[in-house]
C-alpha cells in the first residue's frame, strides 16, 4: 500500500471548503529570515515574489494582509524554553534589522504586523481575533518557514475555525526535505496545498 494510499484510507487528504472573505497571513519574511548575511537566513527572493503577486491583488480587492514577525526583548532570550533549543533565534531582537519585515515584499503602512514570539503566528497574539473581526472566512498562508512557523500557523489557523490555503511557491525553508515533508502533512490534515497562481485565479474571481 503506497503512503497516498494509507492516508487516504485513514480518512486524510480531503480539500476544504473555499469562502468568499480571504486575508493573506505572510509568516516571517522578515531580514533575520530572508538576507543571507546572516546565517538563520536562506534565499527566498522567488517565494516573496511570488506571495507579493497574491498580497498586491488581495490588498487591492478589499481583502486583508496581515505580517508576522518573532521579535525577543533581551530578558526573553534567557528565560523562552524554544530558545534553549533553537538558539540561533536568540538574534531576533526587538528594534534590529532582523525582525523588520523584508520591503520585497511589497508591505505596505496600512498592513498590520503581528508580533510573536513562538511558532504560531496564533499563539499568545490577537491574530485569530483580528480575522474573525474582519469577517474572514479563508486564511491563504505564506512565508517561512514552511516546517516551522508556517506548518505551526497553518495548525492553529485550523484549531481557530478557518479554512486555510498554501500556496507551496510561497513558502520557503532552509532545507528541502523538511519543506517537502512539512507541505506534504499539512496538505494531508490541516489545509489544501496549491499554487500562487491558483490562489490569485480564485482571489479574482471573488
Amino acid at each position: 500500500m503506497s503512503q497516498d494510499e494509507v492516508y487516504e484510507k485513514a480518512g486524510f487528504g480531503g480539500s476544504v471548503p473555499r469562502g468568499t472573505r480571504p486575508a493573506v497571513v505572510v509568516v516571517d519574511f522578515t531580514y533575520g529570515f530572508t538576507d543571507t548575511v546572516y546565517p538563520t537566513a536562506a534565499d527566498m527572493h522567488a517565494q516573496i515574489a511570488r506571495t507579493r503577486a497574491i498580497t498586491d491583488l488581495a490588498r487591492s480587492r478589499g481583502f486583508p494582509v496581515i505580517y508576522t514577525t518573532i521579535a525577543y526583548q533581551p530578558w526573553e532570550v534567557e528565560t523562552l524554553a524554544w530558545l534553549r533549543k533553537a538558539t540561533g533565534m536568540r538574534a531576533l531582537l526587538a528594534g534590529s534589522r532582523l525582525v523588520e519585515i523584508d520591503a520585497a515584499t511589497g508591505i505596505s503602512d496600512g498592513d498590520p504586523i503581528v508580533v510573536k514570539h513562538g511558532a504560531s503566528a496564533f499563539h499568545g497574539t490577537n491574530l485569530a481575533a483580528m480575522l474573525t473581526g474582519a469577517g474572514v472566512d479563508t486564511v491563504v498562508v505564506t512565508g517561512a518557514t514552511t516546517s516551522g512557523c508556517v506548518r505551526a500557523t497553518v495548525v492553529d489557523a485550523v484549531q481557530s475555525g478557518f479554512n486555510v490555503l498554501v500556496p507551496r511557491d510561497c513558502c520557503a525553508d532552509r532545507a528541502n526535505a523538511p519543506h517537502e515533508a512539512s507541505l506534504y502533512d499539512i496538505d494531508q490534515k490541516y489545509g489544501d496545498v496549491t499554487d500562487a497562481a491558483d490562489v490569485t485565479d480564485w482571489i479574482e474571481k471573488l
